[in-house]
């Protein structure tokens, strides 16, 4: 397409619009739970005046329209549009072909459910390039400039407009549900969006380096780095090994060093994005689909 959108991305999009939308109508309406962000607003609004949650959801995006167009930029724009209205199509639909899911007697299974569909809805969403409007483009920009947690960003805002809905339709027992729904949520949006690419970082000192870094690349496939260091007691040049290596290689790597230096000082970080060869790269550095 002209401004690069891809295909793939777009359906996936829809997709998760319609997870996010599935829950939010026969979880949250359904059970009179709030919600955080521009969709907490709908549901004061639809509880309150009876306003319809599709309409409201597009009319309150327009600002948001027109900051994620200055912002960022004419492809996330067009994901936005595409997911903001594909959330209000599917509102609609769910809203008016609703399903009884019947557990208006355990509210803390609804709390559950409500933020699972809603984290996974948005988790993918976010994860192909685009947001639902709203707060959704407010913590993309958070986590682009600033680096902060989109899942974080979304916590603290909907915070702010859950107690909103505390002070207009919901009782306290609602709310408490309600805040269990939202960081439930936000961990399940970190998980998907990040969770595919999550990994390990692992730097290895070792006086067997050589040795240690050939059996990475040989039996893993995994590329090493030699970073020069500094020990600041001993007063000693050292080289750091550094790779990269998925969750379910961390054995497969303990194991390797252990078996030639026991010795070996190893640190594994967490690693939440990773771009290229091994990762989102194939060996002929072609993308990964």
């Amino acid at each position: 397409m002209g401004i690069g959108l891809k295909l793939k991305n777009i359906i996936f999009i829809i997709i998760g619009s319609a997870i996010y939308s599935f829950g939010f109508v026969h979880f949250n309406m359904q059970n009179e739970l709030g919600e955080g962000g521009f969709a907490g607003i709908t549901l004061i609004l639809y509880f309150v005046f009876k306003w319809d949650v599709a309409l409201m959801n597009l009319l309150l995006n327009i600002p948001m329209f027109i900051l994620g167009w200055k912002l960022l930029g004419k492809k996330v724009f067009a994901y936005t549009v595409i997911g903001t209205v594909s959330v209000s199509i599917f509102l609609k639909i769910f809203h008016m072909y609703e399903i009884d899911i019947g557990l208006q007697d355990d509210m803390l299974l609804v709390s559950l459910f409500a933020g699972v569909f809603a984290g996974v809805g948005l988790g993918i969403i976010f994860r192909f390039g685009g947001t639902t409007g709203g707060v959704d483009i407010i913590a993309r920009l958070a986590h682009k400039y600033l680096g902060w947690s989109m899942g974080k960003t979304m916590f603290m805002f909907d915070s702010f407009v859950i107690l909103i809905s505390w002070l207009t339709f919901l009782d306290e027992r609602s709310m408490m549900y309600t805040l269990v729904a939202v960081f439930v949520g936000a961990r399940v949006i970190d998980f998907v969006q990040e969770g595919a690419y999550a990994a390990r970082g692992a730097f290895i000192i070792s006086e067997l380096q050589d040795e240690i870094a050939t059996r990475i690349s040989l039996e893993m496939e995994r590329g090493v780095t030699v970073l020069k260091g500094y020990g600041h007691y001993t007063k000693n040049e050292r080289e750091v090994l550094y790779c990269v290596i998925g969750k379910n290689e961390i054995v497969r790597l303990k194991s390797i060093i252990t078996s030639i230096d026991p010795h070996a000082f190893v640190s594994l970080t967490e690693v939440h994005d990773v771009m290229g060869e091994g990762f989102t790269l194939d060996d002929e550095k072609r993308p990964i689909d």
